[in-house]
């Protein structure tokens, strides 16, 4: 069964005004919650025409790229750097790389001193989404729900001397003690068929989808990884915030926490695990404690992140799946008794079909 074809939208970054539509090859993407996606795309040049379009249209860092398999969005995102390339015969081809949405927030610093005082952490990220598209050219159109909340309120101000990057602060605000998870996802509005870059958040973690997706090795999943990792673990933790200052004439030190230790793990034998993280921006000794102790739950039992290579054409999966929960079995020499769980899907990566081998999604598992 022949794989839909893709195609790549190049639209004006802040406008959303389609440049052109160039025809691609090797196209491959990912998209995660957590972290930035990426994609890649080739653009082949086989004459002048398409070579001038290609000029014509892309401009890093100020057009806008869309991924569409079939009728639909898989992606979108910035392309940011490109690989001109010619082979032996004189063949020429342009590789773009690209960022997903967010990618734009590690461009935008906070310039002006933002301040929140008892606010829902969901409005904060609101706020400062508003803060960067209120400055001249910073919009780019990341829509949201303005009604959803979290639940959890903080304080927090972001001070203009210290020039934080915005999408640095909402990673800090989500992984706090409480926090949440958030991403920027692309989909076509069913009824308009607009184009749309939509903040999602979700708390404590972002889930989506009602019907479970059932996955089978052997079966659907053609290989897996399953790490095991101890290199992350600690039972006593330290985390360290702002340097104090204040008094010119006395020695500047940073702020610490005081040192976390889980007993439990010690008096079950383990081995004592120091762990430590800094936190530069941070102020107030109440804000740095609740890293500090999100941190520490992290370390003490940390969870792998399994990965599954899946044949798109056996199983019908989309970056829509983000979110989602599936169920993993496995029958094999290491799962003798049989591996029967349920996961959430935390990331997904899409490869192309090459010679013999179909187009394949793999996708990153956290427990349910």
């Amino acid at each position: 069964m022949m794989s839909p074809a893709y195609r790549v939208v190049l639209c004006d970054l802040r406008t959303d005004q389609v440049l052109d539509i160039l025809p691609v090859s090797d196209v491959s993407l990912d998209d995660y919650i957590g972290k930035v996606g990426t994609a890649s795309a080739t653009v082949p040049l086989p004459n002048r025409q398409i070579a001038a379009r290609a000029r014509a249209a892309l401009e890093l860092g100020r057009t806008a790229m869309w991924i569409e398999r079939g009728p639909d969005i898989w992606w979108g995102g910035i392309p940011w750097t490109a690989d001109l390339t010619s082979d032996a015969r004189g063949t020429l081809g342009l590789r773009i790389q690209a960022g997903g949405w967010a990618s734009y927030l590690d461009h935008r610093a906070v310039l002006h001193t933002q301040q929140a005082v008892g606010v829902d952490q969901f409005d904060i990220v609101r706020g400062l989404l508003d803060y960067s598209a209120s400055l001249t050219g910073g919009d780019i159109g990341i829509e949201y729900d303005a009604a959803e909340a979290s639940g959890v309120v903080r304080d927090r101000t972001y001070r203009r001397y210290d020039q934080p990057r915005v999408r640095e602060i909402i990673d800090q605000l989500a992984n706090v003690e409480g926090g949440f998870e958030w991403r920027i996802a692309s989909y076509r509005d069913s009824g308009s068929g607009r184009r749309i870059k939509q903040l999602q958040l979700g708390a404590p973690v972002i889930r989506t989808g009602e019907s479970e997706i059932v996955l089978d090795h052997p079966g659907p999943i053609l290989s897996y990884g399953w790490p095991i990792d101890a290199t992350v673990r600690a039972n006593v933790w330290q985390s360290r915030g702002a340097s104090d200052n204040r008094n010119q004439t006395a020695e500047s030190l940073p702020m610490m926490t005081e040192l976390l230790v889980d007993d439990a793990q010690l008096a079950a034998g383990w081995p004592r695990l120091d762990g430590t993280s800094d936190y530069t921006t941070v102020t107030e000794p109440a804000t740095l404690a609740a890293h500090a102790r999100a941190d520490l739950a992290a370390a003490v039992n940390p969870r792998p992140i399994p990965e599954l290579t899946v044949a798109l054409d056996r199983v019908p999966l989309s970056p829509a799946l983000l979110g989602a929960t599936v169920r993993v079995r496995i029958r094999d020499l290491w799962w003798a008794e049989g591996l029967d769980r349920r996961y959430r899907v935390v990331g997904l990566a899409i490869s192309p079909p090459l010679r013999g081998r179909p187009e394949t999604a793999k996708l990153f598992l956290e427990a349910a």
